[in-house]
């Protein structure tokens, strides 16, 4: 049976009719698919391959290593850096990005939990 709570984004049910009552924070699952979202994108798969191999890299170097467009790159880039995936250092007039370790490292733990391989 599903409870919803009309001032939040949370729902409650009962597991199995044995008294205990979940929660699932809908707003919560809303960031964390966006989190997964950023890295469920072959573009995006191909920036994060590209910094595995050379960890230190400006918006031009990548988009000229995947031939695409400067604001396609560019676009891409923000959507990673928004879900933590990338960091900025700011040398002069370039922007270089570098993976964020912990964070994958983090998404890499969630998902094995999640399908029950950890």
């Amino acid at each position: 049976m599903e409870h919803a709570n009309s001032h939040s984004n949370i729902i409650s049910f009962n597991e199995g009719g044995q008294g205990q009552v979940s929660k699932i924070n809908y707003l919560d699952v809303k960031k964390a698919a966006a989190i997964l979202r950023a890295i469920n994108h072959k573009l995006r798969q191909s920036i994060i391959k590209l910094l595995e191999e050379k960890d230190n890299l400006t918006v031009t170097e990548i988009y000229v290593k995947l031939r695409v467009e400067q604001s396609v790159a560019s676009q891409h880039l923000a959507i990673l850096r928004r879900a933590e995936f990338v960091k900025t250092s700011r040398e002069g007039k370039n922007i270089h990005y570098t993976l964020n370790l912990t964070r994958l490292d983090e998404v890499n733990t969630f998902i094995k939990q999640l399908l029950n391989e950890a």
